[in-house]
C-alpha cells in the first residue's frame, strides 16, 4: 500500500475518535491525551535507548502520563500544582541517576533524556487540553472548535506539503535530515494551512463560538502553526536519524508509531495557545 492510502486510512479511523474525545473534553479528553503521551514517551525513550540516552524510562512514561491528568484535576480545582514542582521533579529525576546509573551508566544523559521525554510528549500535549477549555472559548462548542483549529491546521499543513512536494518537486528542504522533504512542500504548507484556516474560521469558528483573529492575525497564526509544524516533523526526523530507525513504533502497521503521527502536534499545540492570546479575538455575531 502507498503512502496516500495509508494516510487516509489513519486519518478516517483516527478523526471521528479524536472529534468525539475533544468535543466530550473533561476526564474524557485528559485520560485520552495521557493515553497517548505514555505510549508517545515510550516511543521516544526507545528512540533514546538506540541513541545510548540510557533514559529512566518507567519513570518518564508514568510522568509524562501523569502531566495531563494534573492538568485536568487542577483545572477541576481539586489540586493545586505550584510552579516550583516542574523544577523540583527535574532534580527528583536527576537525583534518581546517582543510584540507578552511577558515574559509569552516562547519568547526565539519562536525566537529560528522562526530562526532555516528559517535556515532548505530556508536557506538550497537555496543552491539548489547555486550549480545550480556553479562556476565550464559552460554552463546550467553543472549546471544542478552538482546539480542533490547529489539530485541523497540522493536517492541512502536512496534506499541502505532500502534494506540492509530489507535484513540483524540486530543491529539498533539509535533506541531511528527511530526504523527501522539499522547498516546494514547504511553501505549499504554508499556503494551505492559510486558506483551510479562513475557511474555519469564517464558517465554524465566527459563528459558532464568537471567535475570530483580523486578517493579518489570520495569516500569522496560520504561518506560525505551518512553520510549528514542519519543525515538530524534522526534530522527530533527525531523533529517529540519530537512533538509526526508520519509524518510531509499530502502533500503526506500516505508517509508524506514535510519535510518527503526533511529531507536529507536540511543537503546534504549544504554539496554538500562545498565538490565540496574543491574536484571537471576539467577533460577535
Amino acid at each position: 500500500m502507498s503512502e496516500l492510502p495509508r494516510r487516509v486510512i489513519v486519518a478516517v479511523i483516527g478523526a471521528p475518535i479524536a472529534v468525539g474525545l475533544i468535543w466530550l473534553g473533561d476526564a474524557a479528553l485528559a485520560t485520552f491525551v495521557s493515553i497517548l503521551a505514555a505510549i508517545a514517551a515510550w516511543e521516544f525513550y526507545r528512540i533514546a535507548s538506540e541513541s545510548g540516552g540510557a533514559p529512566l524510562s518507567v519513570v518518564g512514561i508514568a510522568v509524562s502520563a501523569l502531566v495531563p491528568i494534573a492538568v485536568h484535576a487542577q483545572f477541576l480545582g481539586v489540586i493545586r500544582v505550584p510552579e516550583v514542582t516542574v523544577t523540583l521533579l527535574a532534580l527528583a529525576i536527576i537525583s534518581a541517576t546517582i543510584w540507578l546509573r552511577g558515574a559509569n551508566g552516562k547519568p547526565l544523559l539519562s536525566a537529560g533524556t528522562t526530562i526532555l521525554g516528559i517535556a515532548y510528549t505530556g508536557g506538550t500535549l497537555s496543552f491539548a487540553y489547555a486550549l480545550r477549555y480556553f479562556n476565550y472559548a464559552v460554552g463546550d462548542t467553543a472549546g471544542a472548535l478552538v482546539l480542533i483549529l490547529p489539530v485541523l491546521l497540522t493536517w492541512a499543513s502536512d496534506t499541502g506539503a505532500y502534494f506540492a512536494g509530489r507535484a513540483v518537486g524540486g530543491p529539498k528542504l533539509m535533506p541531511s535530515v528527511s530526504p523527501a522533504k522539499t522547498v516546494a512542500g514547504a511553501i505549499g504548507a504554508v499556503l494551505t494551512t492559510i486558506g483551510i484556516c479562513a475557511l474555519y474560521v469564517h464558517y465554524l469558528l465566527r459563528p459558532n463560538a464568537q471567535l475570530a483573529f483580523t486578517p493579518w492575525g489570520l495569516a500569522i497564526f496560520a504561518v506560525s502553526i505551518s512553520v510549528a509544524a514542519q519543525i515538530g516533523d524534522l526534530a522527530e526526523s533527525l531523533f529517529k536519524r540519530e537512533a538509526g530507525v526508520k519509524d518510531s513504533g509499530i502502533i500503526f502497521p506500516g505508517h509508524g508509531g506514535m510519535l510518527d503521527r503526533l511529531d507536529s502536534l507536540f511543537f503546534v499545540l504549544p504554539v496554538a495557545y500562545v498565538m490565540y492570546g496574543w491574536l484571537l479575538i471576539p467577533a460577535p455575531l
